[in-house]
């Protein structure tokens, strides 16, 4: 059966939540070292965007490690930062930016968990390469002992009906009666079920997130991120918040939440739709909304009975 678009309510805890209008490095001098449990963001790209001043590669890079250097100050000793991105081009050249982001984390003794590949269905289309269709998420921790809660964001497996064929688990459910590991690649391929990955469309004209920022963070992208990273009442940083969506993801899901963004527009949409989340009136795209479901005549295709007491 079809999620069908929810009306989420808003249950606050005390949580506490602040959409900050202001340069991202002075406002990251000013926190406490080790606040945060997750720090997740998609920064500016360097490709002339209306909130971007375009600038060489290199420039581009240097000015983003003395803010990275100010975020890993602020990440807790559990923590993890997820850092999204997709290339930089200039001249027809594709410079891949997670590549070059990836030695500046090192630098800050960052451990690297997952690349994690977000493959979307729609994007600008080019005439000399191959259009490009997906973006790069850098997960990385500050120690080995980090928050992960896979359990959080397991997704719905194919064949839920598979049991072990031989051995002394011979006849058993051979998966977990929660799901699946979603695996380092977001989508679902119907034809190749064992790589099968989250399916999170970016948000373009007919997406029900959309607003007038021209590169805005999917909800759904994010808040995977905050249930599999952090704990209930986990603070959440996002340095480059856009229109909110980290923030939104975050009181959705009662963790605490603080976004920086020097636009200003930006941060009026943003407290628009964190009201709008309260009222009940925001619309969001629903966090595992299926896009391939089996018939359900095959055996393998429904849930054992052995599953059917497990609940989240």
């Amino acid at each position: 059966m079809e999620i069908k678009e929810p009306l989420f309510e808003y249950i606050s805890h005390d949580i506490s939540y602040n959409v900050i209008n202001g340069d991202c490095l002075k406002v990251l001098k000013e926190v406490e070292d080790g606040k945060f449990d997750l720090i997740i963001t998609s920064p500016p790209y360097n490709i002339g965007k209306s909130y971007e001043t375009k600038t060489s590669i290199e420039k581009y890079l240097e000015t983003q490690e003395e803010i990275i250097k100010e975020l890993t100050r602020t990440l807790s000793k559990k923590g993890n930062l997820c850092w999204q991105v997709g290339n930089y081009v200039h001249k027809g050249e594709v410079f891949p930016l997670d590549i070059y982001y990836y030695q500046i984390f090192k630098k800050q003794g960052l451990k690297l968990r997952n690349r994690i590949i977000w493959h979307f269905g729609h994007g600008l289309h080019a005439s000399k390469r191959f259009s490009g269709r997906y973006e790069t998420i850098l997960w990385f921790s500050k120690t080995n002992d980090y928050i992960f809660n896979l359990d959080r964001v397991r997704v719905p497996a194919k064949y839920p009906g598979k049991r072990h064929f031989k051995g002394e688990k011979k006849g058993l459910p051979s998966g977990n009666p929660l799901g699946k590991n979603p695996s380092d690649i977001w989508e679902i391929v119907a034809n190749d079920w064992e790589n099968a990955i989250w399916n999170i469309p970016n948000v373009k004209s007919n997406h029900p997130e959309k607003t007038s920022h021209p590169c805005q963070f999917p909800i759904e992208l994010v808040e995977r991120c905050v249930l599999a990273l952090t704990n209930e009442r986990s603070w959440v940083l996002d340095p480059f918040a856009g229109v909110g969506s980290t923030v939104i993801a975050s009181i959705k899901n009662n963790r605490n939440a603080i976004g920086i963004e020097k636009q200003k527009v930006y941060c009026e949409i943003a407290e628009q739709r964190i009201k709008d989340l309260k009222e009940g009136s925001l619309k969001i795209r629903p966090i595992n909304k299926p896009i391939y479901k089996p018939s359900g005549n095959e055996k393998v295709s429904q849930v054992p009975k052995e599953w059917l007491q497990h609940e989240l």
